[in-house]
């Protein structure tokens, strides 16, 4: 089994146990950007991945979701910002660049550009990687879109005037937790073996949550900020995927049917027995 695994601090909850030997887990793991990951679970190179919510809705009828694993927010997330050198609200026809960030974040970014503030920007793929802020901050944009721990770095450094948090805007707007990222498998994945898999990972991230302190300051380490707001970042983050949440991640993959951004389809769960 391939088990893939995002690299920044807010799947530490998920995989800090992992890492550390406590829990073990029946797969190999991959590390990759949301991005990456999305795109190595599409080719089946992995068998089994947190992805983007996006990536599900795009590929349903190839995967199977994992009951009761995500990465939500009911709120800010801290980790999902729109820096920009104006409000939103005064964007139109203005230049948003989009790094290297989950399919997700750039299509509720694009709601919320339509249904919230009203503005028509032009969205720019940068070629910098979302990790390498100075050159990002080299090219011309009067927005950049910027998710995970570049996000908190770049929050800290206070280079622009303002700073729009995507789960606080859509919290604001809909009054519903949002879904990031989901835990899916591919359907001709041995089930035994994914229940294995799936397994692990609960029992990850039940430990994960009640050693937050302990992957605080191993965050902090990592992103150079401090532990206090690494503490405050991870707890606000929340990795079930219960009714409530559900409830989010419908209506914001009705929303992009609507649209036509993706294709309408049922949300499918691997068999817990």
């Amino acid at each position: 089994m391939r088990l893939g695994r995002i690299g920044y601090i807010n799947c530490y909850p998920v995989y800090g146990a992992i890492d550390r030997g406590i829990v073990p887990v029946p797969a190999g793991l991959v590390t990759g950007t949301p991005s990456e990951l999305n795109d190595l679970l599409a080719a089946g190179e992995l068998d089994v991945s947190v992805v983007s919510a996006v990536e599900y809705a795009r590929n349903a009828a190839a995967y199977h979701l994992l009951p009761d694993l995500a990465v939500s927010c009911d709120g800010p997330v801290r980790s999902v910002l729109l820096f920009s050198r104006r409000p939103v609200e005064e964007l139109d026809q203005g230049t948003i660049l989009l790094s290297a960030s989950s399919r997700t974040s750039v299509y509720l970014l694009r709601l919320l550009c339509q249904d919230v503030w009203y503005v028509r920007p032009r969205f720019a793929e940068a070629r910098a990687e979302a990790a390498d802020l100075d050159a990002l901050a080299g090219l011309p944009h009067d927005a950049v879109l910027v998710i995970g721990d570049p996000a908190l770095i770049l929050a800290a450094r206070r280079t622009y005037g303002y700073a729009c948090d995507l789960g606080e805007a859509w919290k604001r707007w809909t009054g519903l937790p949002f879904v990031f990222a989901v835990w899916a498998a591919r359907r001709e994945a041995g089930r035994a073996q994914v229940r294995a898999v799936h397994l692990a990972l609960l029992e990850a991230r039940s430990w994960g949550l009640d050693h937050l302190d302990d992957l605080a300051a191993q965050a902090a380490q990592v992103t150079g900020t401090e532990v206090a707001a690494c503490r405050e970042y991870l707890s606000g983050l929340d990795y079930g995927l219960s009714y409530k949440h559900l409830e989010g991640l419908t209506s914001f993959l009705r929303r992009l049917t609507t649209r036509g951004m993706v294709r309408e389809g049922a949300l499918a769960f691997l068999a817990v027995a």
